[in-house]
């Protein structure tokens, strides 16, 4: 048996890199918006108004709508720039039609597997799909209402 005291008077050796050593290990989920710097605006309205009122990409796309419904408005030819940033917007809106595309082919595996397996799983997403035709048609309805 060991005698007490000496687990507490035992010494400690420190080899060099070894010894007491801390990390912070926390995910940094504030750098998107650390990425504004002090001199730009104020960093507290800016994450304000991408949290609050709308994304980035939001913001650019009504943007890019405005502009180009201006441009088409405007006699004579179009300009380079209106072409570019209308291939801009074509480019975005294939991005967007690949990932809802990919999303939907996923959701579509997920439902056919918990076909396939059944048990309590596919009984709650049943239940769940009962009220998902109204759901949907009342969100298609504000869609058409919203101005575009």
């Amino acid at each position: 048996m060991i005698p007490f005291p000496f687990v507490v008077l035992a010494p400690q050796f420190h080899f060099p890199f070894s010894g007491a050593v801390s990390q912070a290990i926390d995910p940094d989920v504030t750098w998107f918006q650390n990425t504004i710097r002090p001199g730009a605006g104020n960093a507290r309205i800016e994450r304000r108004a991408f949290e609050e009122v709308a994304s980035y990409g939001k913001q650019l796309g009504l943007i890019t709508d405005v502009l180009l419904e201006q441009a088409a408005r405007m006699p004579g030819a179009e300009s380079e720039p209106v072409r570019k940033l209308r291939a801009m917007r074509e480019q975005v809106e294939d991005i967007k039609a690949q990932e809802y595309g990919m999303e939907t082919r996923e959701l579509v595996g997920r439902v056919l597997r918990m076909l396939q397996h059944g048990g309590p799983e596919l009984a709650l997403l049943a239940r769940q799909m009962d009220t998902a035709p109204e759901a949907a048609s009342r969100r298609i309805e504000s869609q058409q209402v919203e101005p575009q």
